[in-house]
């Protein structure tokens, strides 16, 4: 996500199924028309007539296109902005710190599901924001937090959310140190702002990545989208236990920040994942004016993924390139760095796991197993195009 951003990507309903009712007044014509079924392509619910406006304004323009059009130009005028190009931004701390701010909203039916935990809600908006933290390499240490709680909202809804705030606050050793809370009589929307601190000039930007880069990503790739269809009915046939697993991978990432700050060095570019492994490493290539080469045969999967994709579950290996959702870190290193790499994976107890390579030119291209290219109807998730 960049510094400034007006939604983040990636992070939730690629087709909404039976998971929403009527709990915050969204009316079923517009769900419908809103979400294709589970063999379409992903897209995105309308809420009211004031996000058709926005559609207005961005009619041509997806996400990305809109920050850097109407947006950007904003920020020309700090250089810690990046351009509104990259995960967070980027200000002078204390002699030889910067700290790294970084910002995301959440909206019930587009994020998370309607009826999901409330503690789980406030987890998984925590760790979003931190995985953005630990893709640049900073150490978190504060939140803020703006809520706007539908008129509906019970005292006990209310306190489990608070509840599960705490758990995270606690787990990663961050204050929540201001924010504000409104109601509102439309779904319940939430936005947090983390600050974390890294060494000054030692941030991981998406920019630097250089041809004869090694592509790597942590854990496994493809959980989080798989577990977007389980919680949304559409994953028949999945065992109790991959079912669970995939769940909680989707309602719960892993912010790699123990992993982000030993990165520091080792790699040339970095970000996390959230919009699809393809479509994210699309802007780090943009960025750095490369492109790259993913190998289709080296993902690494889970062993639930594994049976998701051989049940053929969503689009099967397309939904683990390109479904999100997955908050493991992509970056981009030097051949040298392996060796360090390898060491590292093993003293962490985490997988590291080279998935391709940067080469000369732009874009980015999946070769499969018999060396000829896979052709993917989508790259990733964007906003206002689905």
């Amino acid at each position: 996500m960049p510094g400034f951003v007006l939604s983040r990507a990636g992070r939730g309903l690629r087709s909404l199924g039976r998971a929403l009712s009527g709990r915050w007044n969204l009316s079923r014509p517009a769900i419908e028309a809103a979400a294709k079924g589970p063999d379409g392509p992903a897209r995105r619910p309308v809420f009211g007539q004031q996000f058709e406006g926005v559609r207005k304004v961005a009619a041509g323009l997806d996400e990305f296109s809109l920050i850097a059009r109407l947006f950007a130009p904003l920020a020309a005028r700090h250089p810690g902005a990046l351009g509104l190009t990259d995960d967070a931004a980027l200000l002078d701390g204390p002699t030889g710190r910067q700290w790294v701010v970084t910002a995301d909203a959440v909206v019930a039916g587009v994020h998370f599901l309607p009826d999901d935990p409330p503690d789980l809600i406030a987890r998984k908006l925590v760790r979003v924001n931190l995985s953005d933290l630990a893709a640049k390499g900073a150490e978190p240490f504060a939140v803020l937090l703006a809520a706007c709680f539908p008129v509906g909202a019970t005292g006990d809804w209310v306190e489990r959310f608070a509840g599960g705030l705490k758990a995270d606050c606690d787990e990663f050793g961050i204050a929540l140190i201001g924010g504000d809370t409104v109601a509102t009589p439309g779904p319940l929307t939430l936005a947090l702002t983390a600050l974390g601190q890294v060494a000054a000039g030692h941030a991981i930007l998406r920019s630097k990545a250089r041809p004869g880069d090694d592509i790597w990503v942590s854990g496994s790739i493809g959980d989080g989208a798989f577990g977007l269809l389980v919680a949304t009915g559409r994953a028949a046939g999945l065992e109790a236990p991959d079912a669970a697993q995939l769940l909680d991978r989707y309602r719960l990432p892993r912010p790699r920040l123990a992993l982000g700050r030993r990165l520091v060095g080792l790699v040339h570019a970095g970000m996390d994942i959230s919009d699809g492994l393809v479509g994210d490493l699309g802007h780090i290539c943009t960025a750095s004016g490369v492109g790259a080469v993913i190998e289709a045969e080296w993902l690494p999967l889970s062993p639930a993924a594994r049976t998701a994709v051989d049940a053929g579950l969503g689009q099967g290996l397309e939904t683990v390139l390109t479904g999100g959702d997955d908050y493991e870190l992509l970056f981009t290193a030097p051949a040298s760095s392996r060796p360090p790499l390898v060491a590292l994976a093993d003293e962490l107890g985490l997988p590291l796991t080279r998935v391709g390579r940067i080469i000369d030119g732009q874009g980015v291209s999946v070769i499969g197993a018999a060396g000829l290219p896979i052709v993917l109807e989508h790259a990733g998730y964007r906003h206002f195009t689905g």
